[in-house]
C-alpha cells in the first residue's frame, strides 16, 4: 500500500512539474517556448541604491543563452515590440509605458563572422553585426496614449564573443552601454549575465530539492554560465507616480506603482525565400510581472492564455490563486502543513498588494504585477529574503536583482508569511532550493545586472553551489 501511494504521488508531481516550463518565466508556456526572442524571463523594479530619487525598471528576454552561440549570436528581434508598463492608479491599466524597438545592421554580408577583427569600440568597423535602439514613452494606454520619442539610434551592447575579439568588454573601450535620454533618464540594452539563480534540475526532477532531500548532493545554480538580453531604464520617481511627485511617506497610497513587461509581434507574418514581412496590429505574446506566477500558480492549459491577457482580465485566473496546485504537493513531499483554501493571503501578495506596504491607492483592481512603494528607501544592507526577512525594500515590494524570489515564493506558497491566519514560520520557513546567491556578483551601479559571460571562456567558470 505504501509503495502504491508513493507511486501515485510521484505520478502526480511528475504530471505537474514535467510540463514544458522553466522557473521565473524561462520557457514558461508552450507557445512562447517556441519563440525565445520574445520570451520575458524576469522583471525587476526597485528604488536605485545608487540614486535613491530614481526607480530602476528592468526586463529580461531570451532565456538560457549559451554564450558560445556563434556565428549567429543572440540579439533582440527587430520585429518584436518590447515594453515595460507602469500602473500608478490601481485600475490595472498602464499609465506610463516605455517601448523599445531594435534595428540590426550588417556591415559585410559576405562573411559568416559576427566581428571581422578585434573590437575596441562600439563603432569599430570590425564589429560586423550591430544593433541600435529607439526608446519611446507613452502616457496613457500604450496603443492610444500620447507618445514621446526619448531617443533613437542608441547603441546596443554586442555579444561578448571572447577575450580575443573583445579584449576590453568590461572596460573603458566598449564602455558600460549606459546612455542618457532626452528627458534625463538613463537606459541600457544588451546581453547580461543571467542574474536569476535557482536549482532547476532538482525542481523539475519531481521537486526533489537537494537542500531538503538527503543523498542528492549539494544544490546547484542551474542558470550559472548563461546570459540573457536586458532592457533597463532609470527614471526619476516623480515621473512614474500618480501625483507626479516624490512622496516622503511610505504610508502614502500614491507612492506605489505597479510594473509588468510584455513582448508583442505583429498579427501577420509572411515568409518567402527572401525573408519576412510583417503587418497588422501588435499582438501580445509574452507577459511577466511577479516571478513564478505563470510557472507554479497557473496550470499548463492556462499558460498561453495568460501571456496574451491584459491585467484587467486577471480575474479569470483568480481560482488558481485561491486554490493553488503547489501547496498539496509540498505537504506530501516535505511533511509540512499549509493553510486551507481559499488562499486569500496569496491574493494579497500577487493580485492586490499588501495594505500598508505596496497597495496601489485605496481600492485597487486585482491584477498580477510587481508592486513597488517608491517611498521606501533602499536598504543599507539588503537581505535576500526581502520582506520575509524584515527588509521592506525587497520582494514582494518590487524586486531587486539579488532577491531570492524562489525561496520567498516557496515559503509564501507554504503559508510562512504574516498574512496567513495563525502565522507560524517554522518549519515552513526552511523550504527553499538551497541556492542563495548568483554565480557572479551584481554591479553596484546601473544597470546592476553584471556583464555577460564571454563565449570563448564558456565552461571555465564552475557552476555555483550552495554556501549552506
Amino acid at each position: 500500500m505504501k509503495k502504491t501511494a508513493a507511486l501515485v504521488l510521484a505520478l502526480a508531481v511528475a504530471g505537474y512539474w514535467m510540463m514544458p516550463t522553466r522557473a521565473s518565466s524561462h520557457r514558461e508556456a508552450p507557445l512562447i517556448s517556441q519563440d525565445p526572442l520574445a520570451d520575458n524571463t524576469d522583471v525587476y523594479a526597485f528604488v536605485s541604491p545608487e540614486r535613491p530619487d530614481r526607480v530602476v525598471l528592468i526586463a529580461n528576454f531570451i532565456p538560457l543563452q549559451f554564450p558560445s552561440s556563434g556565428p549567429n549570436f543572440w540579439k533582440f528581434d527587430d520585429n518584436v515590440l518590447y515594453e515595460i508598463m507602469v500602473d500608478n492608479t490601481g485600475d490595472a491599466v498602464e499609465d506610463v509605458t516605455y517601448q523599445f524597438r531594435f534595428t540590426t545592421t550588417v556591415r559585410n554580408p559576405n562573411t559568416f563572422l559576427y566581428n571581422t577583427g578585434v573590437v575596441t569600440s562600439l563603432d569599430d568597423p570590425d564589429l560586423n553585426v550591430r544593433q541600435s535602439m529607439s526608446v519611446t514613452r507613452v502616457n496613457g494606454p500604450r496603443r492610444s496614449g500620447q507618445a514621446s520619442l526619448l531617443g533613437q539610434g542608441l547603441n546596443v551592447m554586442p555579444a561578448n564573443v571572447g577575450t580575443v575579439s573583445m579584449p576590453d568588454y568590461n572596460g573603458f573601450m566598449l564602455g558600460s552601454g549606459v546612455q542618457t535620454l532626452t528627458n534625463g533618464a538613463r537606459v541600457f540594452a544588451g546581453p547580461r549575465d543571467e542574474g536569476f539563480y535557482v536549482d532547476l534540475g532538482a525542481t523539475f526532477d519531481l521537486l526533489q530539492l537537494r537542500s531538503l532531500v538527503t543523498g542528492r548532493g549539494r544544490p546547484i545554480d542551474s542558470l550559472a554560465g548563461y546570459n540573457v538580453h536586458t532592457v533597463a531604464i532609470e527614471v526619476p520617481i516623480e515621473a512614474l507616480t500618480r501625483t507626479g511627485t516624490r512622496s516622503s511617506s511610505a504610508a502614502d497610497p500614491n507612492a506605489t506603482i505597479g510594473v509588468w513587461s510584455t513582448a508583442s509581434r505583429m498579427a501577420v507574418t509572411s515568409r518567402t525565400s527572401a525573408g519576412q514581412t510583417h503587418a497588422g496590429d501588435w499582438v501580445q505574446v509574452s507577459r511577466l510581472g511577479n516571478p513564478l506566477v505563470n510557472e507554479v500558480v497557473l496550470p499548463v492549459g492556462a499558460k498561453d492564455f495568460f501571456n496574451g491577457l491584459e491585467p484587467t482580465g486577471d480575474g479569470a485566473a483568480l481560482n488558481f490563486v485561491t486554490h493553488p496546485l503547489l501547496p498539496p504537493l509540498m505537504e506530501a513531499l516535505f511533511q509540512v502543513s499549509t493553510p486551507p483554501t481559499p488562499r486569500n493571503d496569496l491574493v494579497t501578495i500577487f493580485l492586490t498588494g499588501i495594505p500598508g506596504l505596496n497597495q496601489i491607492g485605496t481600492n485597487p483592481r486585482p491584477s498580477e504585477m510587481l508592486r513597488l512603494n517608491t517611498a521606501i528607501p533602499p536598504a543599507a544592507r539588503p537581505f535576500r529574503l526581502g520582506v520575509l526577512g524584515g527588509d521592506l525594500a525587497g520582494f514582494p515590494n518590487g524586486r531587486r536583482v539579488g532577491d531570492d524570489v524562489v525561496d520567498i515564493a516557496l515559503q509564501a506558497m507554504a503559508g510562512a508569511t504574516p498574512l496567513t491566519p495563525g502565522f507560524v514560520r517554522s518549519p515552513n520557513s526552511g523550504i527553499g532550493d538551497g541556492v542563495e546567491q548568483n554565480d557572479r556578483p551584481y554591479l553596484d551601479v546601473f544597470p546592476f545586472l553584471t556583464t555577460p559571460h564571454p563565449g570563448r571562456e564558456n565552461g571555465d567558470e564552475p557552476r555555483l553551489r550552495s554556501v549552506r
